[in-house]
């Protein structure tokens, strides 16, 4: 049998706000990116190709997420008629909440992917833990004077993260290589803190991307946030209505905008999805808020948006805005000039591609 071949039709749509800047590859579910799922389980890099005249080989959406099965299918020899039986049957991000409801089983298997046949270095005896096999620490990890419960899943610290005193963790929990748990933190599973986050607070079943800093009290859960975002101290957000009943939640209905937006010129055309009882935040890259934020219940931020202001946001704060009511367009010089100064204070500076892919967007508005 060819290759497999991952099949290139998604609409970015389904993942907004997250796939505005990023291929559905890089978005991190558990400890990995998609793509270095791909790798690992499959051992070759993802081919990516739109189906079409000449194709060949073996054709599994892009949406999937590879595991454990995918791994033993191929080292028995794939047949096709186990791969589609596989993809039939594997788990896949369709829309973005499904990337804090999976992330329960993404992070337990990444854990047993990423820590089979090694050692963690040391818990250091200043912790109480429980279950320690289900905990695993990369060498450069620090954790001090902090409870680790790995009762209900895996507990897993990158290399040179760091978990400060006080912290109540409880598994499935991943904090990638140099983020930071702050002092006093209270983190529920299911839980992936990305690469050089910040943290603090209370978070319940929330996925950081990476980059980003939630570093103060506040509440964040059933949310996804971006790269590059910061939540002023005291923001929170609601991931339950008062009445109990599904959460709608805003998704644009094509890649294209519209030239008659819901909120100003330019503004994608979009409907409010189902998402089920419980969804919370879902932030865009290189976006922020003031102290004391409340998002509403299902509440979506593009990308690049600069929140304050006495009112509580929309529901759906288009890419782009600047204050709190969606109707002011951030300027893109003064957009980058900020994006610049907020990349400085993690030693990152916006590389060509990110400028011309921030360009792209905000051209299209």
């Amino acid at each position: 049998m060819n290759r497999i071949v991952l099949d290139d039709i998604a609409s970015a749509a389904d993942l907004f706000p997250f796939t505005l800047t990023r291929s559905v590859l890089d978005i991190r579910l558990g400890i990995l990116t998609i793509r270095e799922k791909w790798e690992r389980f499959s051992g070759f890099p993802p081919v990516l190709r739109s189906a079409g005249p000449g194709f060949s080989g073996f054709r599994l959406p892009l949406t999937l997420i590879p595991d454990s099965r995918l791994a033993a299918i191929l080292r028995e020899g794939a047949m096709e008629r186990d791969l589609r039986d596989y993809a039939d049957a594997a788990d896949r991000i369709s829309r973005p909440w499904d990337l804090f409801r999976l992330n329960a089983r993404a992070i337990r298997a990444d854990f047993e992917l990423l820590t089979k046949g090694r050692l963690s270095a040391p818990i250091p005896p200043s912790n109480q833990f429980e279950h320690p096999e289900n905990i695993f620490l990369e060498p450069g990890a620090r954790v001090s004077c902090s409870v680790l419960n790995a009762s209900d899943g895996p507990i897993y610290i990158g290399r040179d993260a760091e978990i400060m005193e006080g912290s109540l963790i409880r598994g499935p929990f991943a904090l990638c290589e140099g983020a930071v748990v702050k002092m006093g933190s209270k983190i529920y599973g299911a839980t992936t803190v990305g690469p050089f986050s910040t943290v603090g607070g209370e978070i319940k079943n929330s996925v950081i991307l990476g980059y980003s800093n939630k570093g103060h009290d506040g509440y964040l859960g059933d949310s996804v946030i971006g790269e590059w975002c910061n939540l002023g101290a005291g923001t929170s957000n609601s991931n339950l209505k008062n009445n109990a009943s599904d959460t709608r939640v805003w998704q644009p209905l094509a890649e294209e905008p519209s030239k008659e937006g819901p909120a100003r010129e330019g503004v994608m055309e979009g409907e409010y999805v189902n998402a089920g009882m419980k969804c919370g935040l879902l932030m865009g890259d290189y976006s922020r808020c003031a102290i004391n934020t409340s998002f509403t219940t299902g509440s979506v931020v593009g990308v690049c948006c600069n929140i304050f202001g006495e009112s509580r946001p929309p529901k759906y704060v288009p890419s782009f805005t600047w204050g709190h009511d969606g109707s002011v367009r951030y300027r893109f010089e003064t957009a980058l000039r900020d994006i610049a100064n907020w990349k400085r204070l993690k030693n990152h500076v916006p590389a060509e591609e990110e400028i011309q892919v921030l360009k792209h967007i905000f051209d299209r508005l």
